[in-house]
């Protein structure tokens, strides 16, 4: 069974890269009012992720 933080991570990351990819303004360190959201859900989902990873290495 695959984990859910995962997959709503690897879908954020999925759905930004989509807008990024067409959109000019959108790049690492800059965020259109619509890759804004995209980008800080897909920051948000990957901090859980990779805090949830260092903690079962432990």
């Amino acid at each position: 069974m695959a984990d859910e933080l995962h997959q709503r991570y690897q879908r954020a990351a999925d759905a930004y890269r989509a807008h990024e990819a067409g959109c000019p303004v959108c790049c690492d360190d800059r965020h259109c009012p619509v890759g804004a959201p995209l980008h800080g859900t897909f920051a948000r989902l990957q901090d859980a992720w990779l805090t949830r990873l260092r903690g079962q290495r432990r």
